[in-house]
């Protein structure tokens, strides 16, 4: 399977120009020694190199995923050159531009037990300071193998990550100032929700209504590698902030659709997001959603995430009282009370959270459009727009303004995909609106900025915010 000649290792790296050992001699006759290491490797692509010693060498494999935990998922392993016994103990940062530039560490070490060693398998008992039990590395071809665990964890209530729905807050006001000792506040960002997994150095993103969103900001990815191995699932929102700290729902709208990743990297340069974090799921194999607020936290908080496009925002100081006041000094959409004691229900809109807005804006479900006139000459004048009820869906008026050229231009090209002869509202558009409707099936859901309702439950004055993708139209309610 492998020889004793370090020819390829050395051929890939240049004396002087890197800190790893490179002995120029060959592997020196040795008793089979049974040491292994692990080296968490932040290269171009962040893996772990597994090596094994044997005939006087180290078998390497790089690991993308590291070493598995769980018996029900393999990991592929890529086997590499060999490499000199000195590298057991070998860290440092690989200058960019050499072979393997980049930071590595030594992520665990010790002794292993060779249960067989051939061609096709290898399989080894490992007892280092971090990994314990049986493993089998499986040939499938090449230089690719897979890595399995055979045993159990060593911690046998061990549990995969998963994604989960997000824990919704209930539009209110904020809760007696004698109670303001059991609430948290924390401020409303104005931004697109991302239940986020972590495994194995990668990321996945999760929208609300369960829609893999990864490709859309690759910026956030490098919160994979800051946690290496560490395995979490994380709530929070995807915000683009301006030089005030102040979140800005149009400059994140062209980032929402976006399915290309050429074109996220393109749009990530120009308006980066920062994934703003505010609660713990999950952490190395143990599900936290029945720990209280306080406690999901304060694990939350010491894992110290920070980095150029994700944080974790401090909770605000003083009362609710005090935490409104500086949001709204601020000019932020509002603050968020959640009761400490509350476990995390997902998928639920829970009153132990509460969200208290300093602008008022509604969801809306497009039910149709009127050509404009004028500069609009020949694309959308107004959205006709709508609520979900029991009845069906509910006209609540028509908004004209908020809309830049490109929005016009993309909507238009939306609407009508979605073009129908009948109207989709339960109840009377007026006549004069009518005459001129363009209906459409009620799929699109946007947001509007508003003052206020009327006594006929129509909004006033609306503003058109942009689409939200996020949100589907059964979850749509009246709110504000």
């Amino acid at each position: 399977m492998t020889g004793r000649d370090l020819t390829e290792y050395r051929r890939k790296r240049r004396a002087g120009s890197t800190p790893e050992p490179i002995p120029t001699a060959p592997p020196a006759d040795t008793v089979d020694g049974h040491r292994f290491v692990v080296q968490e490797h932040h290269a171009r692509a962040l893996h772990w190199d597994f090596r094994l010693e044997r005939d006087g060498v180290l078998v390497s494999w790089a690991v993308p995923k590291g070493i598995p935990q769980d018996t029900r998922r393999n990991h592929l392993a890529v086997q590499t050159e060999d490499h000199p016994l000195e590298y057991l103990d070998f860290h440092g940062t690989i200058a960019a531009g050499e072979y393997g530039g980049g930071t590595v560490s030594i992520w665990d070490r010790g002794t292993y037990q060779l249960e067989e060693w051939s061609d096709r398998e290898v399989k080894v008992v490992l007892n280092g300071d971090r990994t314990q039990g049986r493993f089998v590395l499986i040939h499938t071809g090449g230089k690719n193998w897979i890595m399995h665990r055979m045993d159990a964890p060593a911690h046998p209530d061990w549990q995969p990550p998963r994604r989960v729905a997000p824990m919704l807050a209930t539009p209110g006001s904020l809760p007696p100032a004698s109670q303001d000792r059991q609430w948290a506040f924390e401020v409303k960002w104005d931004g697109v929700r991302a239940i986020c997994e972590i495994d194995g150095g990668r990321i996945t993103l999760w929208s609300r209504n369960d829609r893999d969103i990864t490709v859309s900001y690759p910026e956030v990815r490098g919160l994979g590698a800051q946690l290496g191995t560490t395995q979490a699932v994380l709530d929070g929102e995807l915000a683009v902030l301006d030089q005030d700290q102040r979140s800005s729902f149009s400059r994140l709208q062209p980032r929402m659709h976006v399915a290309s990743a050429a074109e996220a990297r393109r749009l990530a340069d120009q308006d980066p997001v920062v994934y703003l974090i505010f609660d713990l799921l999950y952490l190395d194999g143990r599900w936290l959603l029945e720990l209280s607020y306080s406690d999901r936290r304060q694990l939350l908080d010491g894992l110290e995430l920070e980095g150029a496009h994700w944080r974790t925002p401090p909770v605000l100081r003083g009362g609710g009282a005090a935490a409104l006041r500086g949001s709204q000094r601020r000019g932020q959409e509002g603050i968020v009370a959640k009761r400490r004691a509350s476990r995390y229900l997902p998928g639920r809109r829970s009153p132990d959270w509460v969200k208290i807005k300093n602008i008022r804006t509604q969801e809306v479900v497009v039910g149709g459009w009127r050509p404009g006139q004028g500069r609009r000459d020949g694309t959308i004048g107004s959205l006709l727009l709508g609520l979900p009820s029991e009845k069906g869906l509910r006209y609540i008026g028509n908004v004209g303004t908020g809309f830049t050229e490109d929005t016009l231009a993309d909507l238009m090209t939306r609407l009508r995909k979605l073009s129908r002869r009948t109207s989709p509202f339960a109840d009377a558009v007026p006549k004069v609106i009518a005459r001129e409707a363009h209906w459409v099936s009620p799929r699109l859901v946007g947001e509007v900025r508003f003052t206020e309702w009327t006594g006929d439950g129509r909004l006033r004055h609306p503003s058109w915010r942009g689409l939200r993708p996020d949100k589907q139209v059964s979850e749509i309610r009246p709110e504000g």
